[in-house]
């Protein structure tokens, strides 16, 4: 027995160690003296959780004690340098010819190696079932192994739907084609990082995701199967087309916007020779158009409230308080913005220069509904109660803008008409070129 790969010990009746072989003593860590020791030749005896064992609580204590062989107990021995040793112990009660107990033989079986593989699969697991991310075992057939939470929440199918099923389940028909091509590499050895496509959950929508696949292999090293992490990148994608889309919106809209001063740089050079009134416009209207610009930056190029626009292009000119808006709420296209937010600007320049807001009393009416059925937007800005109206004051760049660049860009009509007492100018125009989609 001194050369056996076990590790095996002996004591008389009452525990004294009587024998140990090479293969105990480097289990324990030490060589303790026959004759003297009882129960165990460990320098600390621990139980699996960690808590102390005395000696005489050991199984081979028990089972002299008790007379019956203790089984299917682990304890853990410590060395004297601090290592542990996690153990099997198999304690046999030894008998002499008469039947009479007068000893016990123990082998150890070191299982330090098995419970710390048995610790790491245990966290493993936890890791997997914890996981946010859909993690799926399948064989080289297709058919799922293991399914986790996580892809029960992202697929919509449970562990009982998947198992046993085939990983084409959560493939779309015109996504088939992949499968075979991933199968192929996985056979050989190779790993696929970051794969991104589109799988269908179990209510049948589509989820961008991205696949990891590592091959499993077994103790030969032979693939056998495949591990699969799945990410939902859906949010991801989305994010990744509404930063596009709004790109394209961006260059459109500077693009418009380059337009839009280049016209005002050339009808306004043409309606005066005075540099200074010449800056001074330009420079205005430009600040008219920063404006709105600001307010479809605030709402990530969506729209703008009409209500919003109105006051953000007032605020320069005058007190808030003396304009009056009736009508819906209403959300505007960026493209109806940007035009009304330049009517707006021309009116309220002037009604500072000339009309309410160049005195104390009288009122701006702004008033807006919805006709034929929905399909048609109507705007009145009326103006009363200022000072007399000099007829054909308004002539110029500011008429251009809302009997012509405004109306026309909304694919629609303006007019606007003087007398002595008030100004009001009227739009209407197609509402799909009015009513922003979706805010």
């Amino acid at each position: 027995m001194m050369e056996l790969p076990v590790a095996v010990y002996t004591t008389d009746k009452s525990g004294i160690l009587t024998f140990y072989n090479k293969a105990a003593a480097e289990l324990w860590g030490r060589m303790p003296e026959i004759g003297k020791e009882r129960w165990s030749g460990a320098l600390r005896l621990y139980w699996p959780d960690g808590t102390a064992m005395q000696h005489d609580e050991c199984p081979l204590a028990t089972t002299l004690r008790e007379e019956c062989e203790v089984r299917d107990v682990d304890a853990i021995a410590e060395r004297p340098d601090g290592s542990r040793i996690a153990f099997m112990p198999f304690p046999v009660l030894l008998r002499n010819k008469q039947g009479e107990i007068v000893g016990a033989l123990n082998m150890l079986r070191d299982i330090t190696e098995q419970r710390r593989d048995e610790a790491m699969a245990e966290r493993l697991a936890a890791i997997v079932e914890s996981s946010d991310d859909a993690i799926i075992s399948k064989d080289l057939s297709g058919m799922v192994t293991t399914w986790n939470k996580a892809a029960e929440r992202i697929f919509g199918y449970t562990a009982e739907d998947m198992i046993g099923r085939s990983i084409t389940t959560v493939i779309p028909p015109d996504r088939l084609y992949e499968e075979p091509g991933i199968v192929e590499r996985v056979r050989n050895g190779q790993r696929i990082d970051h794969y991104e496509t589109v799988r269908q959950r179990k209510d049948g929508t589509r989820i961008h995701v991205s696949l990891t696949v590592s091959p499993v292999k077994n103790a030969s090293g032979r693939v056998v199967g495949a591990s699969k992490i799945a990410r939902d990148i859906t949010d991801k994608k989305e994010s990744e087309e509404r930063i596009l889309m709004l790109m394209r919106e961006v260059n459109h809209r500077v693009k418009n916007q380059y337009a839009v001063i280049l016209s005002m740089i050339r009808e306004t050079s043409s309606r005066t020779t005075d540099v200074v009134e010449f800056e001074q416009q330009i420079r205005e209207r430009i600040m008219a158009l920063a404006r709105s610009h600001d307010l479809l930056v605030h709402a990530t190029w969506r729209g703008a409230t009409l209500s919003d626009l109105l006051l953000e292009q007032i605020k320069p000119f005058g007190d808030e308080n003396r304009l009056t808006m009736t009508g819906p709420s209403m959300v505007l296209q960026p493209n109806a913005v940007q035009y009304l937010g330049i009517a707006f600007h021309e009116l309220a320049t002037n009604s500072a220069k000339y009309g309410v807001f160049s005195s104390e009393t009288g009122e701006i009416n702004v008033d807006w509904f919805v006709g034929d059925e929905g399909k048609t937007f109507y705007l009145a800005w009326t103006e009363t109660g200022g000072p007399p109206v000099k007829l054909g004051r308004t002539r110029g760049f500011g008429k251009t803008v809302l009997e012509r660049i405004t109306p026309l860009s909304l694919g629609g009509e303006g007019m606007l008409e003087q007398s002595v007492n008030r100004i009001v100018w009227t739009v209407r125009a197609p509402m799909e070129n009015i009513r922003a989609a979706s805010v």
